[in-house]
């Protein structure tokens, strides 16, 4: 009898699980009206709510994006805050449609998770801030400091690996919440705070009492590809968020920005045609409207407007997260 019970639980299970997945993640959006984008829980710059309750950063734009490629309206988003710990659950559970929340790209999240990475939307590594009094001048002089460091990151790892392999002693200082965790370095709870190098600029940049006190150390010790994720099974979701960051890349290379796409709707230039939908069915090729690109530029703007908007006033540089023309690493396949 308990077998039976138990096959017949399985088969429910397996039955709601299918009925779940039968509807694809576009069909959801467009059914519920929004798109449900997971968000770091303030971080400057990248995913954080201003004295309005707006969110506002280069992850927020990315979702809003989304919400302009699929609805035509970038304002159709809600955003779910998520810790590290929280994040990829709520992913896997189906609580988010998408994940844009400075997450590092790995091979073990992009295999072992039931995940997708779409692609990156900012180059980083991870640093190290100390304040200024301390007299640090390098990471290699950190043996035996308190480190304040969040759980649930590949942060974690990367701290042990780097003290291990320069054999050095640290103590942690494990917290999960990045308000917690920066609000106890700065009464001087640990020495050191570790997190990707964005995440100390913007901290440093948007918490500091006093920003010129804290200094962040010149080594770099990590590759921390940060981007959006999906979940594995839903191609089309997949190729839909991938595009339309493409999509914000290859305006700022074609020189598309919110204030002058509306005139290249007459361009002549065939990229840009078939970019603002004159040309072309790009956009049904996705399922969605052929002018997706043009609305994710006209009501987002290009990546570099994102950039200068977002992280620019906190003190960050373009850097490696130019455009391969440039000089950096962003770079779009061709839309055509």
């Amino acid at each position: 009898m308990k077998v039976r019970l138990a096959v017949a639980v399985c088969a429910v299970a397996a039955f709601a699980s299918s009925t779940l997945h039968a509807q694809s993640t576009l069909d959801a959006v467009k059914s519920k009206g929004y798109v449900q984008c997971g968000v770091n829980t303030g971080l400057a710059g990248f995913s954080q709510p201003d004295s309005r309750g707006a969110w506002k950063g280069i992850d927020v734009d990315a979702c809003r994006a989304i919400a302009a490629a699929v609805f035509g309206d970038a304002t159709k988003v809600r955003y779910t805050p998520l810790t590290a710990q929280q994040r990829f659950t709520a992913l896997q559970s189906g609580e988010i449609d998408v994940l844009a929340r400075n997450t590092t790209w790995t091979v073990t999240r992009d295999t072992s998770l039931g995940l997708n990475f779409v692609g990156v939307n900012y180059y980083d590594g991870q640093g190290f801030m100390v304040p200024k009094k301390l007299g640090v001048t390098s990471a290699k002089q950190l043996n035996g400091a308190t480190i304040c460091v969040q759980p649930g990151t590949t942060t974690e790892l990367n701290l042990a690996d780097y003290f291990r392999a320069n054999k050095m002693s640290f103590k942690p200082v494990v917290i999960e919440k990045l308000e917690e965790v920066t609000n106890a370095y700065f009464s001087g709870r640990c020495d050191v705070f570790t997190t990707d190098v964005s995440g100390l600029v913007s901290t440093r940049g948007s918490r500091a009492p006093k920003p010129a006190d804290h200094v962040i150390l010149p080594e770099v010790i990590s590759k921390e590809p940060l981007g959006p994720v999906v979940r594995h099974g839903d191609d089309r979701w997949y190729d839909i968020v991938k595009w339309t960051l493409f999509a914000m890349l290859e305006a700022e290379e074609l020189g598309l920005t919110s204030k002058n796409i509306e005139q290249n709707l007459t361009s002549t230039n065939p990229s840009i045609q078939r970019f603002v939908g004159a040309t072309g069915d790009i956009g049904k090729m996705m399922s969605l409207d052929n002018r997706w690109a043009y609305n994710v530029v006209k009501q987002v703007g290009n990546y570099g407007e994102s950039f200068e908007t977002n992280l620019a006033p906190l003190g960050f540089e373009r850097g490696i997260n130019n455009l391969w023309t440039n000089g950096g690493l962003m770079y779009a396949p061709p839309i055509r």
